[in-house]
């Protein structure tokens, strides 16, 4: 079988990176199409991949929209050489890519289109092109007959303990000693269509929370963006491939980003959370991360963050409460690569199994099986 599959953005390729190497253990060739974008290809290339670049997205989001047209076809002309028998992505360059070459496409994605205009406009685009949209359990709302919600996030296809083992040698490779304690803060660029209209910490508040934070312990800075001069000498400097044992090993994570936030839940990393997504219309995975597992918490008011942040760093055995919420949430869910690869492998019989058989997940994640039996 021949499965191609679109990289957009960091976030993207790790969802996809297990899958494509198991798919190709089992015998499948599997293409892989990049957009030039943020840290993908050097990510790709820090792991030994030569990426297939199909887009360098322009700077502005309008210009992002206008080369739209091309970038697909641009996509369609490489999918043509490669023959693909099934395409999948998180929506609209391989849905319509996908209708240029007659091939069913299947789309992942965790990003309601309730959230703001640019999401909805998207899903309005892609949705009549698509096969099938995956989704995580408590998505809303929901697509009718092509849509299927699994207990699964996207960051389990890459953190889940089957894949993500931590590397103490992260310690040595920020300067640090071993199990020394430190924080790290993650910065957004927001210069993504989707992220019209939204905003997160501003240049005064990255600089209080380094100048407040250090107080406590060190602080470590991952940013998507130029951070202010005062505050330069707490970048990060290890390979971008290594971020997670970062995250890992940090004893809070600030952010006012979105995947690092269910990264740190994921492993077991308290995070707090800030920007204009947070409120009565946010996603539904940090709403069920924060009210059902109270791993990670979300604040619409920046200076709150400093009361929680002080709070946690004063609670005695913070990561092993955290290890415990965890335990539980991989009790919950299921591995998703999994998952993904069982039903890309068996389209469109998995499909349609998925509509009948209730105990499907069983098989993705021995503690539901255990749980029922």
């Amino acid at each position: 079988m021949n499965i191609a599959i679109f990289i957009n953005t960091p976030a993207q390729f790790h969802f996809y990176r297990n899958i494509a190497k198991e798919l190709k253990n089992r015998g499948h060739f599997v293409e892989l199409l990049f957009r030039d974008y943020g840290e993908n290809l050097e990510i790709a290339k820090e792991l030994g991949l030569n990426p297939t670049v199909y887009a360098k997205p322009s700077d502005s989001k309008y210009g992002k929209i206008l080369s739209l047209p091309s970038d697909v076809l641009r996509a369609t002309k490489l999918l043509k050489k490669f023959k693909p028998d099934i395409i999948t992505g998180f929506g609209v360059y391989d849905a319509f890519s996908s209708f240029l070459v007659n091939v069913p496409c299947i789309v992942f994605n965790d990003s309601e289109p309730f959230i703001n205009s640019s999401y909805a406009v998207q899903f309005k685009l892609f949705m009549p092109f698509t096969n099938v949209l995956i989704t995580p359990e408590a998505f809303q709302p929901n697509f009718g007959t092509k849509h299927i919600n699994i207990p699964s996030y996207k960051e389990f296809s890459y953190l889940h303990p089957n894949y993500y083992t931590p590397k103490e040698d992260i310690f040595e490779l920020i300067g640090i000693e071993k199990n020394e304690e430190y924080i790290l803060l993650r910065f957004n660029a927001f210069d993504a269509v989707h992220d019209a209209g939204i905003t997160g910490f501003t240049k005064e508040n990255k600089i209080k929370l380094v100048k407040e934070l250090e107080k406590h312990c060190k602080v470590f800075i991952s940013s998507e963006t130029q951070v202010p001069k005062e505050i330069e000498k707490n970048i990060l400097k290890t390979p971008k491939s290594r971020i997670h044992d970062v995250l890992y090993y940090a004893k809070i994570l600030i952010t006012d980003t979105q995947t690092m936030t269910t990264e740190a839940a994921l492993l077991g990393t308290p995070a707090l959370r800030y920007n204009k997504f947070v409120g009565g219309k946010d996603m539904s995975n940090f709403i069920e991360l924060e009210k059902n597992y109270g791993l990670i918490f979300n604040y619409q008011n920046s200076e709150k963050i400093f009361e929680r942040a002080f709070e946690l760093l004063n609670t005695e055995n913070l990561k092993e409460i955290w290890k415990k919420k965890r335990e539980l949430l991989l009790k919950n869910k299921i591995d998703s690569t999994s998952f993904m690869v069982w039903f890309f492998e068996n389209y469109p019989e998995s499909f349609e199994k998925m509509k009948t058989d209730v105990t499907i997940y069983e098989n993705f994640n021995d503690n539901l099986a255990k749980i029922k039996g």
